[in-house]
């Protein structure tokens, strides 16, 4: 392991990993679901789509499931 470290070389350097972790999806949201993630993730200072994936990764993690009941 180095002593020393030059971090400051390392700026604007991407994370060869990165495309590995997430795969890009086109998908069809309304216009209200888009305003509040937005609106939340400023609130919380992050980007809406990081704020998504979050609570989509909580639902796989957590096997929420969607009750859904149609009108008939």
């Amino acid at each position: 392991m180095r002593e020393h470290y030059e971090f400051n070389k390392m700026k604007g350097q991407k994370n060869p990993y990165a495309k590995q972790l997430k795969q890009p999806v086109t998908m069809r949201v309304d216009k209200p679901t888009v305003a509040y993630f937005k609106s939340l993730a400023e609130e919380l200072g992050m980007p809406y789509q990081s704020l998504i994936n979050l609570y989509l990764r909580d639902c796989a993690l957590n096997h929420k499931k969607l009750q859904l009941n149609w009108a008939s």
